[in-house]
């Protein structure tokens, strides 16, 4: 059987590591640093189902990245990640149905086990 894939998409190594340390185990984790890396990812790796991005990078930030993502693949669970408070932005995603979730970093492992798992029924 196989795992059921995950992307993470940071602009920090550290962050992206430590997920496919904490993730590979159990589900096929592809990490890419970056919104428009993660464009190309998700283009080319139709099978991907969840999708967990950082708030803030350099090349577009998490809902810009969401939000076209969105656009092109409907089909798939986007989370946001950040180490910062909601923003009326991110309330306002999580309203119109841009994103599913919001998570605060620290990230802890049982609060996303537990998405990957509700994402993927």
């Amino acid at each position: 059987m196989q795992k059921p894939e995950v992307l993470y998409v940071d602009d920090n190594s550290t962050n992206l590591f430590l997920f496919e340390s904490l993730f590979g185990s159990k589900y096929s984790v592809v990490t890419v640093d970056g919104g428009k890396n993660g464009l190309e990812i998700l283009e080319d790796n139709t099978s991907i189902r969840v999708v967990f991005s950082d708030m803030k990078m350099p090349d577009m930030n998490g809902l810009e990245f969401v939000t076209k993502a969105k656009e092109l693949y409907p089909d798939k669970k986007y989370i946001i990640i950040t180490g910062f408070n909601i923003t009326t932005e991110i309330e306002l995603a999580i309203s119109d149905g841009i994103i599913d979730q919001f998570m605060q970093k620290p990230f802890q492992f049982t609060q996303i086990e537990n998405t990957i798992i509700n994402s993927l029924q």
